[in-house]
């Protein structure tokens, strides 16, 4: 290790921008559901010893110079890795666009990893060379972390944090601190071996004091886990029975090919199916949820669907379905704008009593920031099917329907949104719908599932996700699993959303403490920079 971290402080120009980029993608394999942990202990001390060899620039090249190409080597090949699987959409409506999927992953992986860049840029400039070092780094690639879960709407996949979540006792802890808080832990823990080596004449024990007190954070971190997972009781509710299906829709790529009569009768066989003996189909089920996607044609086109659904229900039972809706101005009969993605509670009658419209978009999946801009080159979107979607009001998450207890709507992608669900304290549990069949074949619906887990655990609420083609499944409270079906299976499952918890701290105090770690982290690495350069002096 001595002979790795002499080499990245010395090397420079081409070599080191690929030695970082191999780095990241090593430590890319730590994301979810590979979890390999180990490889962030190997690879960000990579960073830091390439920041402890960097060479100091004036100007403009203070932000853009030979620090911000370390992070952003690195933030490439972690970025590249953790976002590979994005690539398998292109492989839907015939692999027509497959040629652009590499450069495509690349060009992502290479804006996320601007903020990563920034980061390391931002780090430099309070650069010091005892240990406080990592904390300067671990403070501002946090800070980068927060940005890109935020800027342009946001897209906080793979945060770091999300490594340290492999098991269910491991996950506990973003009761307390949230993803967030985790990431600036999960950061400062990988950059400890950077203080092991090289040796610099210290005494083995001093070089290795961080690194057992990094060993002992993730040990108290299994011990709360542990504790709280043994000493919490979880309580399945009585008001509230879900069957969730899973119908296997591919007619999403192109609505043009959609047969709504072929459709409507593969998810009504679905829903009133009998899966054992006792199974008394709809009858005691007060939620028939079908996921997102699951009608990908506008309901006006076919009328009879609704009556449909309506001879189907049972007296008390409602329809939560994903379904395009369109937007109407008052008194016009054609459409206004772009649909909404949306959720629709339809009832016994056949009629739509509520609703919520997505509002928290895929920055170039659902919607292209600067529309204006690429509409000119004749890009109106990125993926197959509609062209963009309308955004929503995030305030109308909360669906409150007769007799049942209310519940936080969440469509796909806004389950990631850590302390930016809407209002969960109005809420009972989490209902997430969603459609990664995109993305089959890949780890990305295993990731986005894990995502969603973990917001049951800030918010002490269990969690209702039904999707198109897995992963189909409810937990309690604690994130843990208490029912699901295995992917790429068309099928039903009967579920019971549980009590929520009274509260846990995250969902108090949300990223207060996480803004003062950072405040303090911040001060440290002044401190430290000012000491060692009045050392320099001296």
């Amino acid at each position: 290790m001595t002979w790795l971290a002499e080499t990245a402080m010395l090397s420079h120009g081409w070599r080191r921008f690929l030695l970082l980029v191999l780095a990241g993608a090593i430590a890319g394999l730590s994301v979810p559901p590979l979890f390999i942990v180990p490889a962030l202990f190997v690879s960000f001390p990579v960073w830091v010893w390439c920041l402890d060899g960097a060479e100091r620039q004036r100007g403009w090249r203070l932000l853009f110079g030979p620090a911000f190409a370390i992070g952003f080597a690195f933030g490439w090949g972690y970025f590249t890795v953790a976002f590979h699987w994005l690539g398998a959409a292109f492989f839907v409506d015939g692999g027509v666009m497959l040629v652009l999927m590499p450069f495509a992953i690349l060009a992502l992986a290479a804006l996320i990893a601007f903020f990563w860049g920034l980061a390391s840029a931002l780090a430099h400039l309070f650069w010091s060379h005892g240990p406080w070092r990592i904390v300067t780094l671990a403070t501002f690639l946090t800070m980068a972390e927060w940005a890109r879960g935020h800027v342009l709407t946001g897209f906080p996949f793979d945060l770091l944090g999300y490594a340290l979540t492999p098991t269910d006792e491991m996950m506990q802890i973003t009761a307390v601190i949230g993803i967030y808080g985790l990431t600036l832990v999960a950061a400062l823990l990988a950059m400890t071996p950077a203080l092991i080596w090289p040796a610099d004449n210290r005494s083995l024990s001093r070089r290795l004091l961080p690194f057992f007190i990094g060993l002992a954070v993730i040990a108290g971190q299994l011990g709360y886990g542990y504790n709280r997972l043994a000493g919490t009781v979880a309580t399945e509710r009585t008001d509230s029975a879900l069957r969730l299906v899973q119908p296997l829709v591919y007619e999403h790529a192109d609505f043009g090919n959609v047969d709504p009569v072929a459709l409507i009768d593969r998810l009504l066989m679905l829903s009133d199916m009998r899966m054992d003996p006792a199974d008394q189909g709809l009858a005691d089920i007060t939620h028939l949820v079908w996921p997102e996607s699951s009608l990908p044609f506008f309901l006006a086109t076919y009328p009879e669907a609704l009556a449909r659904i309506a001879r189907l229900l049972p007296e008390g039972t409602t329809l939560l379905t994903g379904a395009p809706r369109q937007q109407y101005e008052p008194g016009a009969t054609e459409a206004s704008g772009p649909p909404f993605n949306a959720v629709l509670a339809i009832d016994t009658n056949g009629e739509v009593i509520a609703s919520y419209d997505k509002s928290h978009l895929v920055p170039f999946g659902e919607f292209l920031p600067y529309g204006e801009f690429f509409a000119r080159l004749g890009i109106k979107q990125f993926v197959p099917g509609a062209e963009g979607w309308s955004h929503g009001d995030a305030r109308r998450r909360l669906m409150s329907l007769p007799a049942t207890p209310s519940l936080l709507a969440l469509i796909c992608y806004e389950i990631l949104f850590s302390g930016d669900l809407g209002d969960t304290a109005g809420a009972q549990f989490l209902f997430n719908i969603t459609n990664d069949a995109w993305f089959d074949g890949s780890i990305g619906p295993a990731q986005h599932a894990h995502h969603a887990r973990i917001r049951a655990v800030e918010e002490g609420m269990s969690l209702v996700r039904a999707a198109n083609s897995g992963l189909t499944f409810a937990t309690d409270p604690l994130g843990r699993i208490t029912a699901q079906l295995p992917p790429m299976q068309m099928a039903a499952l009967d579920v019971r959303p549980h009590e929520r918890l009274a509260s846990t701290v995250f969902s108090q105090v949300r990223h207060w403490p996480l803004l003062i770690a950072l405040l303090a982290g911040l001060l440290i690495s002044l401190a430290a920079s000012r000491s060692g350069r009045s050392k320099r002096v001296g």
